[in-house]
C-alpha cells in the first residue's frame, strides 16, 4: 500500500471533527487550562514571510512568581490513605488541589516549554525543593505541582512535536488516578484478582490486532519498547541458541565464543537495520552477547532495512560459522516511522532458522487505523513483537506492550515463588502472571489501555491516528514548498525529517568555486545552524522540535525532526512551527 495514498492536509474543520465522531470527553487532551483563544487561519507558508509580528512570540516568565493563593488539604488529608471506602473522600480535596496547580503551573509556561537553561530550571527547582525556604507540609502538593506544570514539555502545546511524546487522552488519565489509588499489583492473583483478568483479556484481543491467533499467544504489559525488545531477544538466545547447544541456556549461561570461552560455539549474531532502536545493542549486552553481537544491515534513503543487504549478512553468518540467533525488524523508526519489509524479513529469517522480532513500539498504532494497517503487513509472522501504547495509543506513560506468536516459546521465564504463585494455588484455579514478566512488582498498566479501548474503540482512536498521519503529509507538503528547508522524505507514519538551509556562498557576488570542499563547508555551516537554532526555541520557550543525524559520516547529516502526535492540532498550526524554525534560523545566521 502506498503509504501517502488517500491522504490530504488536515483543515481546520477537519481536525476538530474528531471530536464529533468520538466523544468530547473521551478525546479531551491534557491540556492547558485556560486555551487560547480561536484564532484565524494563517495563509499557507510564504517562501519570504512579510515583515510582521513574530510567528511564534517568545514566552516570557517572571523569575519569581507569587502563586495564586489556593486553599490547602488540612493534615488529616494529607495523612490519609486512598483506599478503601473512604479513600475516594480523602483523595478528592487533593485532586482538586493538583488541578488547581497544574493550571496555574500552565499559565505560567505560557506556550510548549518554560524559556531559559538548564541551569535555570535547575536552580528553580531547587529554591522551592532544596532551598532554605524549599516549601514544606500541607503546601508541598500544591506548590511542587504547580513547578512542575510551569517546567514540564506540554506535548498538548502544538509547538511541541520533539518526540514520540504523546499528549495523553483525558479518559486514559483519569483511569491511571483509578490504579494509582488503588494499587494493585500484577505479580499475584491475591494482590490484583480484576486486572490480572482484564489484562489477559486486553492482551488476548491485542494479539488478535496483531495477527496472532489469541489462544495460542502469551504476553505481558511492559514499561515500553526497551523492556520489550530486550525480552523477544531473551526468548530468541534461549530458544535458538538452546537448540544449537543443546543446552537450557536460562540455567547454564551462553556457551562460550571463539577467543571467549572454551566451547568454541558458533558466535551468535543479532541482525537489525542501521536505523533500528538502540536499546538492541543494550539488550545483546544485557544477555551476555555483547554489543558487538549486533550486525547493522544497510537501510535506504527512506531508512527501510535492505532486505537484499540483509540477505547477504545472514548468508555471511553461515560461511563464517556464526549462528544468527535474531533479526530484529523495525515497524516505525523514531526519526521517519520507517517500517521494513516484515514479510521479506520473515521468510529470510526462518530460511537461516533465527527468531524474528519487530520492534513495532511506534507504527504499532497503525493497527489501529484501516488506512495504514496494510503498511504492517506480516506482522502476524513475527515470533514476537513490542508495542507501544503510550505513543500512538495516547495513553500516559508506561503502557508498552510485549507478545508471542506462540505461548509455548514463553518457556525460559516461567518462575515459581511460594510466596506469589505456589503450584497448589494455580492448581486450585488460581492463575499467575509472574512467569511472563521481567518484573516483580507491576502496576496495572492494562487497565487505562482497556479502559481507552472500550471507550472510544478501534475505529475512534484509528480516526486520531489518521488525522496526526494527514497533519504530518501537510506539514511535509510546507516544507516542500519553503526554499529555505529541504525535506528529507514523504512521512510514512506521523513524523518526517527536514533542514534548515542557510544562505549559500553562491548567493553572494564574492562566492567561492562550487567545488567538493565548498559543499562539505556548506553541509557543515548548515549542521551547526540546525542545532543552534532548536537549542534557541528551546531558549525562548518557543519550540520543542527534535534533532537526529541521518546515518553515514561526514557532515551533512543533521536534521530536525517533527513528530506529530497531538490529533487535535491544525495544519495552520504546524505552518506556524514552520515559520518560527525559519525565524530561527535567520537569527541564528545573523547571530554567528
Amino acid at each position: 500500500m502506498d503509504a501517502g495514498a488517500g491522504t490530504g492536509a488536515v483543515t481546520d474543520a477537519g481536525a476538530r471533527a474528531v471530536a464529533v465522531v468520538v466523544p468530547e470527553a473521551a478525546t479531551g487532551l491534557v491540556t492547558q487550562a485556560s486555551p487560547e483563544p480561536a484564532r484565524e487561519p494563517e495563509p499557507a507558508l510564504d517562501p519570504e514571510p512579510a515583515p510582521g509580528p513574530d510567528p511564534a512570540p517568545k514566552h516570557t516568565t517572571p523569575k519569581h512568581t507569587t502563586p495564586e493563593p489556593t486553599p490547602h488539604p488540612d493534615r488529616a488529608h494529607v495523612t490519609a490513605l486512598s483506599g478503601g471506602t473512604g479513600g475516594a473522600h480523602a483523595l478528592a480535596p487533593l485532586v482538586d488541589t493538583v488541578m488547581d496547580a497544574l493550571a496555574r503551573g500552565a499559565r505560567r509556561r505560557g506556550g510548549p516549554i518554560a524559556p531559559g537553561r538548564p541551569g535555570e530550571v535547575a536552580a528553580t527547582v531547587s529554591e522551592v525543593f532544596g532551598g532554605p525556604a524549599a516549601v514544606t507540609g500541607a503546601e508541598a502538593l500544591d506548590r511542587l505541582t504547580e513547578l512542575l506544570a510551569h517546567g514540564s514539555a506540554d506535548p498538548a502545546n502544538a509547538s511541541c512535536a520533539a518526540h514520540l511524546h504523546c499528549p495523553p487522552l483525558a479518559v486514559a488519565v483519569a483511569a491511571d488516578l483509578a490504579v494509582s489509588a488503588l494499587n494493585p499489583s500484577q505479580d499475584s492473583w491475591d494482590q490484583a484478582p480484576a486486572a490480572t483478568a482484564l489484562e489477559t483479556l486486553l492482551l488476548q484481543e491485542l494479539a488478535g490486532l496483531v495477527g496472532y491467533e489469541p489462544e495460542q499467544a502469551a504476553g505481558v504489559l511492559t514499561s515500553g519498547g526497551t523492556e520489550s525488545n530486550l525480552m523477544g531477544l531473551m526468548l530468541a538466545r534461549d530458544r535458538i541458541l538452546g537448540a544449537a547447544s543443546g543446552r537450557q541456556i536460562e540455567l547454564t549461561g551462553v556457551p562460550g565464543v571463539p577467543g571467549a570461552g572454551t566451547d568454541h560455539a558458533p558466535r551468535p549474531r543479532i541482525l537489525a537495520s542501521a536505523a533500528a532502536h538502540f536499546s538492541v545493542q543494550r539488550a545483546a549486552a544485557l544477555l551476555g552477547l555483547g554489543e558487538d553481537a549486533v550486525l547493522p544491515v544497510p537501510v535506504d534513503h527512506h531508512l527501510r532495512m535492505d532486505t537484499e543487504a540483509l540477505a547477504d549478512v545472514l548468508d555471511g553468518c553461515a560461511g563464517r560459522g556464526e549462528l544468527p540467533v535474531a533479526v530484529v525488524a523495525t515497524a516505525g523508526t523514531t526519526d521517519t516511522g520507517a517500517i521494513d519489509p516484515l514479510r521479506a524479513c520473515a521468510a529470510l529469517a526462518a530460511e537461516h532458522g533465527a527468531w524474528l522480532h519487530v520492534d513495532a513500539a511506534y507504527g504499532g498504532g497503525a493497527l489501529l487505523s484501516d488506512r495504514l494497517a496494510p503498511l504492517l503487513d506480516g506482522l502476524g509472522l513475527a515470533d514476537s513483537v513490542s508495542l507501544d501504547w503510550h505513543k500512538l495509543g495516547w495513553q500516559p506513560a508506561a503502557a508498552g506492550v510485549f507478545l508471542v506468536r506462540r505461548s509455548e516459546t514463553y518457556a525460559s521465564l516461567a518462575r515459581r515463588a511460594v510466596y506469589l504463585n505456589p503450584a497448589d494455588d494455580e492448581e486450585a484455579g488460581y492463575p499467575s502472571l509472574l512467569g511472563l514478566s521481567l518484573r516483580t512488582t507491576r502496576r496495572a498498566d492494562a487497565f487505562k489501555i482497556a479502559v481507552t479501548l472500550r471507550t472510544l474503540g478501534r475505529e475512534g482512536l484509528g480516526r486520531l491516528v489518521d488525522a496526526c498521519r494527514d497533519l504530518a503529509v501537510a506539514g511535509a507538503r510546507a516544507v516542500a514548498d519553503h526554499p529555505r528547508l529541504e525535506l528529507h522524505s514523504e512521512p510514512v507514519l506521523t513524523a518526517f525529517l527536514f533542514r534548515y538551509l542557510p544562505e549559500r556562498p553562491s548567493d553572494t557576488a564574492d562566492a567561492p568555486a562550487d567545488t567538493a570542499e565548498a559543499q562539505r563547508e556548506y553541509d557543515a555551516r548548515c549542521d551547526a545552524v540546525n542545532a543552534a537554532l532548536r537549542r534557541r526555541l528551546l531558549r525562548e520557550g518557543s519550540a520543542v522540535v527534535g534533532r537526529t543525524e541521518l546515518p553515514g559520516e561526514g557532515p551533512g547529516r543533521v536534521r530536525l525532526k517533527l513528530t506529530l502526535l497531538n490529533p487535535h492540532t491544525t495544519a495552520a498550526e504546524v505552518e506556524r512551527l514552520l515559520h518560527a524554525v525559519v525565524a530561527a534560523g535567520r537569527a541564528q545566521e545573523e547571530a554567528r
